[in-house]
């Protein structure tokens, strides 16, 4: 049996309207892929990524900062509380194989650190240059390259 490998989607809890597409695309292929869509669980690009698994069939996990599984968004399956606030950022990371950041919060900035900290392969897209990330136009490179890493 295949792994069934766990993609974060990271990003800004204020997207553009062209991020928030680009995120529900993401969200598409990684249910596609029969991966597990793991996020923080609230709106923004979280809610776009979710909405795009969902509507392909996925499974949708997020990992929530406060203390109410109520809070996640309607697209989460699981919802993971935490009480931990942006530090449940470091639990989305570490429980990934493999990040995507869409727009560039500063949220989204810290899962980058720790992404790259933690040596999780991060691709972005319309988000910050850092070195180490692997910049990437489309979530369709994004997933052609998810695969090739951890196959």
């Amino acid at each position: 049996m295949e792994k069934r490998y766990k993609i974060a989607v990271i990003g800004t809890s204020l997207p553009s309207a062209e991020e928030y597409e680009i995120a529900r695309e993401v969200g598409r292929d990684i249910a596609r892929e029969g991966w597990i869509l793991i996020n923080g669980g609230l709106g923004g690009v979280m809610e776009a990524s979710a909405r795009g698994a969902k509507e392909e069939g996925g499974i949708v996990v997020g990992i929530l900062p406060g203390e109410t599984a109520s809070s996640a968004n309607a697209y989460t399956d699981i919802a993971i509380v935490t009480g931990m606030g942006e530090a449940r950022n470091v639990v989305i990371v570490k429980s990934s194989d493999a990040c995507i950041a869409i727009g560039k919060g500063f949220g989204t900035l810290s899962e980058m650190a720790i992404a790259l900290k933690l040596g999780r392969p991060l691709f972005a897209i319309s988000s910050w240059e850092i070195d180490g990330v692997i910049q990437v136009a489309s979530p369709d490179e994004a997933l052609k390259l998810i695969k090739e890493r951890l196959r």
